[in-house]
């Protein structure tokens, strides 16, 4: 219906998404999230690197490279699912062996290899040739631009600063708790 994008309405709190909000979100992916995708990729040519992101996410990055982080793993540990989040492992291995992943856990996971890995440039590194491997959409502006988000803050706006993350939007496992059932999750891919 043309309504749909004269009006989009989300969903009301505490109640199930109706046929309209599924349409409506359906478009913001196939239609926004893509245009945007392709126009970050085309007009930046550093679409696959840290300098691709915006200056605030940069300096604020930068500042929090030397943050201790409690876990450091390298790409071999992340491309055998091999952490010590069961999450985690599970989006890897849901994507190794199907060649997808959910759009939520698509952004825990890379979020988190921001948060286990030396630096950012070695994040958005792992990140894009785990993507670019075993993703469908690999080599893909969609990759790029989710990797990007997920890591850099491209397409979004700076949060409260944090260790490590500065004021890229975080994630947590409690979060993933609070959206789905995450351990039916873990147990069908791990």
């Amino acid at each position: 219906s043309p309504l749909l994008f004269n009006e989009p309405k989300l969903a009301k709190i505490g109640e199930p998404p109706t046929k309209e909000d599924s349409i409506n979100a359906l478009i913001e992916e196939i239609v926004v999230r893509k245009e945007l995708a392709d126009n970050y990729c085309f007009y930046n040519q550093n679409y696959n690197n840290l300098n691709g992101a915006k200056p605030w996410a940069l300096e604020s990055l930068k500042i929090h490279v030397q943050d201790r982080r409690e876990f450091i793993y390298e790409l071999k540990d992340f491309e055998k699912a091999k952490t010590h989040d069961p999450a985690w492992n599970a989006a890897q291995n849901q994507m190794t062996k199907t060649g997808k992943m959910h759009g939520y856990m698509r952004m825990y996971w890379a979020k988190k290899i921001l948060e286990w890995s030396a630096s950012p440039d070695l994040a958005i590194k792992h990140a894009i040739y785990l993507n670019d491997k075993y993703s469908l959409d690999g080599g893909d502006p969609n990759g790029y631009a989710g990797i990007m988000w997920s890591i850099a803050g491209v397409h979004d706006r700076p949060w409260f600063d944090r260790p490590i993350y500065g004021q890229i939007r975080y994630m947590n496992y409690e979060g993933l708790k609070r959206k789905f059932n995450v351990k039916l999750y873990e147990k069908a891919w791990n």
